[in-house]
């Protein structure tokens, strides 16, 4: 009995290992099959960018760099997201220190405050913003406008990456420098800095890619510019082009590239920093 108990037990272990399985195959299916059937089509010859598949060619990624609005709308984008990266890793970075290290009170609540723009969806972002800079500063929609929005929304994601760096930091190390001499300055400069560098280095590529996808904000403040993500919302009211599969592909390769580098870069710098740190010196004779 105590043998077919265990039997019947095992069996279900594997039954229900195995619906959990075939499930999480289904989700992973419907999530990337969309993304994997755009990335077919934009190599797809067949002028209407569907099915079927008709050839492979690298037609309309000519097509669309030599497209002077999409080489307007990249120049844009690319000027925008790096103005954004600029700002929000700078604010970011600051924002982080007194929120780790400074002993305030309702720290939890000041916390939860600057990083309220992650909560809020881009739509109320987008038209309190709109409001504000139309009637009460009387402000002209523009780029810049662009980049103050998109700054107040993805400062946030710095702020939370570099705060759990520092909140893990070893504060003794500080405190040898200073004991060797160091004065604030040099221990920012020499100590923490490059220890915490790579946190920014992750929240500048997390701003980076947030900022070049981002759609909602941008929508509401640019006025008459356009960025990529506005000029593929445009083509696609009037139906999906090969050009706008192409595009989305490339915004698609951008993003995971920064993302894979935002991830990789800090473990590679450690692992440079181990090498040259056990890296034996060479003995001078004297």
């Amino acid at each position: 009995m105590a043998g077919e108990a265990a039997d019947a037990v095992a069996r279900h272990k594997h039954l229900a290992r195995g619906a959990l399985v075939a499930w999480a195959v289904f989700i992973y299916f419907f999530l990337f099959a969309p993304i994997i059937l755009l990335i077919l089509f934009s190599f797809n010859a067949n002028q209407y960018g569907t099915l079927p598949i008709t050839g492979w060619t690298l037609h309309w990624y000519h097509t669309a760099f030599s497209d002077f609005q999409i080489q307007d709308a990249l120049k844009t984008t690319l000027s925008v997201a790096l103005e954004v990266t600029v700002i929000a890793t700078i604010v970011g970075t600051a924002a982080a220190f007194p929120l780790v290290r400074a002993h305030m009170r309702f720290r939890s609540g000041i916390r939860a405050a600057l990083t309220l723009p992650i909560m809020l969806p881009g739509l109320l972002i987008g038209v309190s913003l709109l409001t504000f800079f139309t009637s009460v500063l009387h402000l002209t929609l523009s780029n810049q406008t662009v980049v103050i929005g998109q700054a107040v929304y993805v400062t946030p994601f710095v702020i939370l990456v570099v705060a759990s760096r520092l909140e893990g930091f070893d504060r003794s190390l500080e405190r040898a420098a200073a004991d060797l001499g160091a004065n604030s300055y040099q221990r920012l400069r020499h100590v923490v800095l490059p220890l915490i560098g790579p946190a920014i280095f992750a929240g500048a590529l997390f701003a980076f890619t947030l900022s070049l996808d981002e759609f909602v904000i941008t929508l509401f403040l640019i006025g008459g510019g356009n960025t990529l993500p506005i000029y593929i919302y445009t083509q696609v009211k009037f139906g999906i082009t090969p050009e706008v599969n192409a595009l989305a592909t490339i915004l698609i390769a951008a993003s995971l590239t920064i993302t894979a580098l935002a991830f990789v870069a800090p473990a590679m710098v450690r692992r440079a920093r181990r090498h040259r740190r056990l890296r034996p010196r060479p003995v001078t004779e004297t």
